[in-house]
């Protein structure tokens, strides 16, 4: 029963990096090489956050939402944005279309933070005697940051990378990009400041991440219109 319940978080938290791959042109176009430079890019960009975080950050004595430390962290977390525009624009990838790239770059990102973040507990607890449904949720946070990561990693793409926008949207892209950045604080903030449980969370996050998706395609959609 253990060892069933961990496969099953496991297939939960990083089935669907799997199929997210091998169920796109990703496969097929062979950009598993742009996924590994952006969990590497990743992996650096954590480490100078967690630099940050020790150096700037107080240890708090309670559990209390601290408008000063969150707003301290949000800034600290747009160093994921200084990592994505470094992966989107400085590396060099094979000659793969910008609409892959944007893809294979989220998905390396959101993959490596499933790794660092998630296996670890996983592995420990999922095997656990006792039934815990914290890692099924913990699977379902996995399958939020993803969208999300991918989601930014577009709204990159159209910052970046395309030079032909209309500009009436430009103002939403950049808003969508910024609050897809400060989504940890204003998780936290739910979760800390309004004490919500983990369920409330999860379910706000699902929605927001489904929101966004939307959001980030319909931008993306307008932006590949040919202009007029």
């Amino acid at each position: 029963m253990t060892l069933f319940h961990f496969f099953s978080c496991a297939a939960l938290t990083f089935g669907p990096h799997v199929i997210f791959y091998t169920a796109t042109p990703l496969s097929e176009y062979d950009t598993f090489g742009t996924c590994l430079k952006a969990a590497v890019v990743y992996l650096g960009t954590t480490l100078i956050k967690l630099v940050c975080l020790a150096t700037f950050l107080q240890v708090s004595e309670n559990d209390r939402f601290d408008l000063y430390q969150e707003l301290l962290k949000a800034l600290i977390g747009f160093l994921d944005v200084a990592g994505l525009y470094f992966a989107l624009t400085q590396l060099t990838y094979r000659n793969i279309s910008q609409n892959h790239k944007f893809q294979a770059i989220g998905l390396g990102w959101a993959f490596a933070d499933s790794l660092l973040h998630r296996l670890a507990p996983l592995w420990v607890g999922a095997k656990g005697l006792e039934f815990s449904w914290d890692y099924l949720m913990q699977g379902l946070e996995a399958n939020v940051n993803l969208v999300l990561t991918v989601s930014l990693a577009a709204l990159g793409s159209l910052m970046w990378l395309r030079k032909n926008k209309p500009k009436a949207v430009v103002p939403i892209i950049y808003a969508s990009a910024g609050v897809l950045a400060t989504m940890p604080s204003i998780t936290s903030y739910l979760q800390r400041g309004l004490d919500w449980d983990s369920y409330n969370v999860i379910g706000f996050e699902l929605l927001a991440s489904f929101g966004m998706a939307l959001i980030t395609w319909h931008l993306y959609s307008i932006c590949q219109r040919p202009a007029v």
